[in-house]
């Protein structure tokens, strides 16, 4: 789904290394890690008038990403959260905003691949737009099937929440063209692995199923829908998940920092059958995340 501008971030503020710079002027030099090779981790957040949602968990994961790919000089959780909130109040922002956070291995010497290059520690930069939940959860998307798989631990592993994401990317042009809104990215095997940009569930029969990670990112969203389920006494499950077990499911639904819970009501031209009572068992754990939302939020 294409996002739509927001006039309320032409005069955006954003944090990068340390500075807060307005948006014509956030740069970083050609010789950062992430301009050379991609080479940074990522996290997604959304601000509510409550707080940073799973804070926490998102730090934890950032901070687990950088340390395992070997960054040095990595800034503490409290250097990063106070840039955050610092970003916040520089813009006037206390909801409905979306968070691009990125930690980089940093500066190089010189152009090159070793990572011993970048001597001078991290860079941080912090994007902070405001963003209401980027699709229809009303109405719902329509997915189309990628011919491109998503990475597995035996090439990339996606525990790590880096921003190699041209996988993803390739995927989302592909149900560009198809006139969908995101692309349904599967494993080595064949099996539905996430979209291209959010994690993935369905029921069927009264159960809740969705893809092992093994190859896809175990969301922050995700977790909490599956705790969300253990709470509600709602059986919800891990498993290998065919096409045809999409296809036929009695409702289909993807989670994301950026799209919350979205209803998918179409995948490769078959219509998601949204049968009644899987919808009421949707609406209620779609319900009860709204109503734990604030238990969950962090003021920064």
């Amino acid at each position: 789904m294409l996002q739509k501008f927001d006039s309320r971030n032409a005069n955006l503020l954003v944090y990068v290394n340390g500075a807060i710079l307005p948006r014509e002027e956030a740069r970083i030099s050609v010789l950062d890690s992430v301009v050379q090779g991609g080479d940074a981790v990522w996290e997604g957040l959304r601000l509510y008038k409550e707080g940073v949602y799973c804070l926490d968990r998102h730090m934890r994961r950032l901070m687990d990403s950088a340390h395992a790919l070997d960054f040095q000089q990595i800034p503490s959780v409290e250097s990063i959260v106070g840039a955050l909130g610092e970003t916040f109040r520089s813009n006037g922002m206390v909801s409905d905003v979306h968070v691009r956070l990125t930690l980089t291995r940093g500066e190089k010497l010189t152009s090159g691949m070793d990572p011993r290059l970048c001597d001078q520690g991290c860079g941080l930069i912090i994007l902070a737009e405001w963003k209401p939940p980027v699709y229809d959860n009303e109405s719902g998307i329509t997915v189309f099937t990628s011919s491109i798989r998503r990475n597995g631990p035996e090439y990339l592993d996606s525990k790590i929440h880096h921003n190699n994401l041209l996988n993803n990317i390739l995927a989302k042009t592909q149900a560009n063209y198809a006139g969908c809104d995101a692309a349904l990215m599967l494993d080595n095997r064949g099996f539905a692995s996430e979209l291209n940009g959010t994690n993935l569930f369905m029921i069927r029969d009264g159960i809740v199923y969705t893809p092992y990670a093994h190859h896809c990112l175990p969301g922050i969203t995700r977790g909490r829908v599956i705790e969300i389920c253990h709470k509600l006494g709602i059986p919800c499950q891990e498993k290998d998940i065919s096409l045809t077990e999409l296809y036929t499911a009695d409702l289909v639904w993807a989670t994301g920092t950026m799209g919350e819970l979205t209803p998918i009501r179409e995948i490769d031209g078959r219509k998601i059958a949204n049968q009644a009572v899987a919808r009421a068992m949707f609406d209620q754990i779609a319900s009860a995340f709204v109503d734990s939302r604030s238990a969950y939020c962090t003021a920064v």
